[in-house]
């Protein structure tokens, strides 16, 4: 009968999905969706609640490590991996969505591709999107990955990468996972140390986004390149 009931359940829910979408589902529900596909005969109610009450948010959820939801959230580790491939899957989504070359001639195009390459970074990173003379990205180069608050960047790095991407201008990007998007003393520094650099070679600054989850800053709309 139990089973019955968590069959039932589960039917009403995945319909209820394909009416409404996810936007009409409380954060619980959404998670107790997602569980269907990795735990097939248990109340993933209860579950979803559990993992909530201990990570807060479905978005610091996501963003945890697979060896931490299993040791805290007491998930498998197929549940783990699988919970941990959704900010991944967003990301990739978002890149592919935009073209594998997409055109960034404009702050908002430059500014909604690097927020894309953040999703689901907790941590501090920095790219250097390098653009052919059409503005057209030839690559998006991550150069450093550091801990909370921490990325530091040598502009002989960007040179080589410019150069390794045959850029003819670049656009750099890092983020602030603590989600402000003022911009430190130490970014504007090491900016102008980049530019610098790069004007060496005949190569442009021609932006730098600060990201936070789905906004940005731009110092070229804000006048400081």
């Amino acid at each position: 009968m139990e089973k019955k009931v968590h069959e039932g359940h589960r039917e009403k829910l995945k319909q209820r999905f394909l009416n409404e979408g996810l936007n009409a589902f409380e954060d619980h529900q959404v998670l107790e969706l997602l569980l269907f596909y990795t735990i097939p005969r248990r109340d993933t109610n209860e579950i979803a609640h559990r993992l909530l009450n201990k990570y807060g948010t479905l978005e610091s959820l996501f963003d945890a490590p697979p060896e931490d939801l299993m040791r805290n959230g007491g998930v498998t580790p197929n549940t783990a991996v699988f919970l941990s491939m959704i900010p991944q899957l967003a990301r990739k989504y978002m890149l592919i969505k935009q073209g594998k070359k997409p055109v960034l001639d404009s702050s908002v195009k430059a500014g909604n591709y690097a927020v894309s390459l953040f999703i689901g970074k907790n941590y501090e990173a920095f790219y250097v999107i390098c653009l052919n003379s059409q503005h057209k990205v030839n690559y998006a180069a991550l150069v450093h990955e550091g801990t909370i608050n921490e990325a530091p960047v040598y502009p002989r790095l960007i040179v080589e990468t410019a150069l390794r991407y045959k850029a003819s201008s670049v656009i750099l990007a890092h983020n602030h996972p603590g989600g402000s998007l003022k911009p430190s003393s130490a970014d504007i520094e090491v900016t102008r140390k980049i530019c610098d650099a790069l004007k060496t070679i005949s190569i442009n600054v021609i932006d730098h986004m600060i990201c936070a989850g789905s906004a940005y800053f731009s110092f070229a709309e804000q006048g400081l390149l």
